[in-house]
């Protein structure tokens, strides 16, 4: 059965759909180089004060949980507000935020800096996850069709970007102002990005499904029962319900490659900290020329979209086998550095392709009143398997000295399940062509 296409009637011209996403890429640019700094700056002050190993995964461990407890009333939240409001209402609440925070931060030593760290990190992890989230069902109020690609395109690029400027940006920093002028940095950062927000125009439709909002029951029955509808709509889905069970595990799995990496290059193959940013930056790059690509290729719609998808998973699972065979074989450290983060450029191609093909596939086939709800339990789900991923290949490469041959066993147990997938998949996409 064909699914029902979302309402794309509202009049965006081309003019004004250019114009937004040179905004919002600009805002993600500049909220995303400052929070990666930011949580750089934070997990060297925190390793100085504390000493502790869990100083850089602190933020690992509260935004999965964050993102857990929050789901139901982030999703129903964004359905049901205007989108533009809601997001004012969040960055003000995170400028406060930090605002306390570097005012009270210096109040407390050692071990108890984790107090204000822990509460202001809650704070983040639910403004992040409604500024995401709304971004994501608000892109028929800011583009108009021809252009939801070329947004999520050049949003990841700005992403992209940042990732490759924070790291050297970050230590410089760090050094020159110290935590304190990092918290200052981040505040001038969220009111620019506050600032550029304010003067984006969303086109609501002509029916206004906010209209009534004010007027709706907001008990906690009213709320499940709301969220429980978009679950529902999920499970008519099965092109989602299938994508779910890929990207979990994936996302389980690909754990091993961010855990992995850099206790092998360190602690078992004794290469200092030199490959691991060569690694990181390859993966930075690959991201970008991704997201590039997809920026300058045209629209194809829902044309060829088991291709699409497909194609990226199987090359992302065939990089992970080739990382762990190149861990397995002995290279210098400049070996190490050059071949890995050429495969690990691949990966991240591979991995932004996917990503944005189905964001895309997301907003041309869910209704606009149900995205909020649909994105969040989508994001939810795969950041929840995370920590279990995390916690669980942490023990296994400390429990092993061949740590390349943990990411050989992952490549294959990805493969083997990718192509258990592929006729399910293919399938699925066949039921719902419009």
């Amino acid at each position: 059965m064909a699914i029902k296409q979302p309402d794309l009637t509202i009049n965006i011209s081309n003019h004004q759909s250019s114009l937004q996403i040179f905004k919002a890429a600009a805002s993600n640019f500049i909220s995303s180089l400052s929070g990666k700094m930011f949580t750089f700056g934070l997990g060297l002050m925190l390793l100085d004060e504390t000493h502790s190993a869990i100083s850089f995964g602190i933020n690992m461990i509260i935004s999965p949980i964050v993102g857990l407890l929050c789901l139901v009333p982030i999703g129903n939240l964004i359905d049901t507000y205007p989108h533009k409001t809601i997001l004012t209402g969040s960055l003000t609440a995170r400028t406060l935020a930090l605002i306390l925070f570097v005012a009270s931060i210096n109040l407390f030593t050692a071990t108890a800096k984790l107090i204000p760290i822990v509460l202001f990190l809650i704070i983040d992890a639910i403004s992040t996850n409604v500024n995401d989230t709304c971004y994501s069902a608000a892109t028929h109020e800011l583009v108009n069709a021809h252009n939801i690609q070329r947004l999520s395109s050049l949003t990841q690029s700005a992403i992209s970007l940042s990732s490759i400027l924070s790291p050297a940006l970050g230590v410089g920093l760090y050094s020159l102002v110290g935590f304190s002028g990092f918290v200052i940095l981040e505040i001038v950062a969220t009111l620019a990005s506050f600032g550029i927000m304010l003067t984006m125009k969303f086109h609501y439709h002509a029916t206004n499904q906010f209209a009534n909002s004010q007027h709706a029951p907001v008990n906690s029955h009213s709320q499940f029962a709301k969220f429980h509808s978009g679950l529902n709509y999920m499970r008519s889905r099965t092109m989602i319900k299938i994508t779910i069970l890929l990207s979990v595990i994936l996302n389980f799995l690909y754990t091993a490659v961010t855990i992995g990496i850099p206790y092998i290059l360190k602690d078992q193959l004794h290469t200092g900290n030199g490959p691991i940013g060569v690694l990181e930056t390859g993966s930075a790059i690959g991201m970008l020329l991704g997201s590039l690509l997809l920026t300058l290729l045209p629209p194809t719609g829902q044309k060829r979209l088991f291709l699409k998808l497909i194609i990226p998973v199987l090359i992302l699972d065939s990089q992970i086998l080739l990382l762990g065979v190149l861990f397995m074989t002995s290279q210098s450290p400049t070996g190490y550095a050059l071949l890995g983060s050429f495969i690990m450029g691949i990966l991240a191609f591979a991995l932004v392709i996917l990503n944005i093909t189905f964001q895309v596939y997301l907003q041309q086939t869910v209704p606009t009143k149900l995205l909020g709800r649909v994105v969040a339990t989508l994001t939810t789900v795969n950041s929840s398997i995370m920590p279990i991923g995390t916690l669980m290949f942490t023990l296994i490469f400390q429990s092993t000295t061949h740590g390349g041959l943990v990411l050989i066993i992952n490549g294959i147990l990805l493969l083997g399940y990718t192509l258990l997938l592929l006729r399910p998949l293919n399938q699925a996409i066949h039921s719902e062509q419009p």
